[in-house]
């Protein structure tokens, strides 16, 4: 009789997918499903800037010389 209340709770998670599964369609979440698997392939057209060069210690906020 103590695993009566297991139907309840697992009923409870049941719905929990299903509203969660409603959710995401209603949120479009399924919409695009191989552009963003392509996407990732797609290298860009232009090569990414060089990362900014270090700045000295007198240039820096609150550096000290």
């Amino acid at each position: 009789m103590s695993y009566l209340f297991l139907i309840p709770i697992s009923i409870a998670l049941g719905l929990t997918g299903l509203g969660a599964f409603f959710w995401s369609m209603r949120h479009d979440q399924y919409d695009d499903l191989q552009g963003a698997a392509s996407r990732i392939l797609i290298t860009p057209d232009q090569p990414l800037p060089p990362p900014p060069a270090p700045k000295s210690p007198d240039e820096r906020p609150g550096g000290r010389a």
